[in-house]
């Protein structure tokens, strides 16, 4: 979905910041995970300031936004580090010619209440698909690069984390700063879907699209399972659980997943534009 974006002449984009996760933190806990401790509220949360590790990681990030090498302290509120890093953005997009910027964490799910209070303009696009292909990839690219930590920590935990991700998005089915797209409806009905989503972003759904995505959205080297999601040409859904998993997991799966269909049925009855006064607008995946 972001390298489908990407190909739209309005929109910039970029590998993943984990910003958020960066500045607030915390994120085994908002998990739920089982090992994560409970974090305690210290004095300069309660007064909005940032924690001075967080602040020297946002130095390193600095410098791949500005792309001129900057690593200029940031501001110590947490307010101020989010109005600095929307700036950034708002400045590249600017430069390029483009009126809107997409930045996809999958992490920030578990950032909405910050991303809304600090960004109120920010939009939401819930990207979901079925929980079962979810494990699977999962566990498909522990097998290909085992050498990747990224997706450690086992089936029950990531069952856990699909059904704490499900969870959320159907919270926030009503709110009309969020869109829901399900992969199988994406692949199944593209113009459908990408009407959908542009009515939503209010993006010119007609506008020429770029033949891919000529954007770097992710680092391939350190991230090689996106290397067949970059191109922004989608295809056929692969339902990977059915080549990875014997029966015996399969059903413990659907004894331990959230229903995909309660999901879907949960998120697309709520979906709904919303109309921003003109202007950059921040579109989160």
């Amino acid at each position: 979905m972001q390298a489908m974006l990407a190909r739209h002449p309005d929109v910039l984009t970029l590998p993943e910041t984990a910003f958020f996760e960066r500045l607030c933190g915390d994120l085994k806990w908002r998990w739920g995970d089982r090992d994560a401790r409970q974090p305690r509220r210290r004095l300069r949360q309660q007064l909005g300031l940032v924690h001075g590790r967080a602040r020297h990681e946002l130095q390193n990030l600095q410098r791949d936004l500005s792309g001129d090498g900057t690593r200029s302290p940031w501001p110590i509120r947490t307010e101020s580090c989010v109005q600095h890093f929307v700036d950034l953005l708002d400045a590249r997009a600017k430069t390029e010619g483009r009126t809107s910027w997409v930045e996809k964490t999958p992490y920030h799910l578990l950032y909405i209440p910050e991303i809304e209070r600090y960004i109120p303009e920010a939009r939401f696009v819930h990207v979901i698909r079925p929980g079962e292909d979810v494990l699977a990839s999962i566990v498909d690219a522990n097998l290909r690069y085992e050498n990747n930590n990224a997706f450690g920590g086992g089936t029950v935990q990531w069952s856990q984390r699909w059904n704490r991700a499900a969870r959320i998005h159907c919270e926030y089915a009503r709110r009309p700063h969020h869109h829901f797209v399900f992969l199988d409806d994406l692949t199944r009905d593209m113009h459908r879907e990408w009407q959908r989503l542009c009515g939503f972003l209010q993006l010119d759904a007609e506008a020429k699209l770029g033949a891919s995505c000529d954007q770097p959205i992710a680092d391939l080297r350190n991230e090689p399972w996106k290397r067949d999601a970059v191109s922004g040409l989608p295809g056929k859904a692969k339902r990977k659980a059915e080549g990875l998993f014997g029966p015996q997991m399969r059903e413990w799966l659907q004894q331990h997943l959230m229903p995909y269909e309660d999901v879907r049925r949960s998120c697309m009855g709520g979906s709904s534009g919303l109309h921003t006064e003109p202007g950059m607008r921040y579109l989160s995946l």
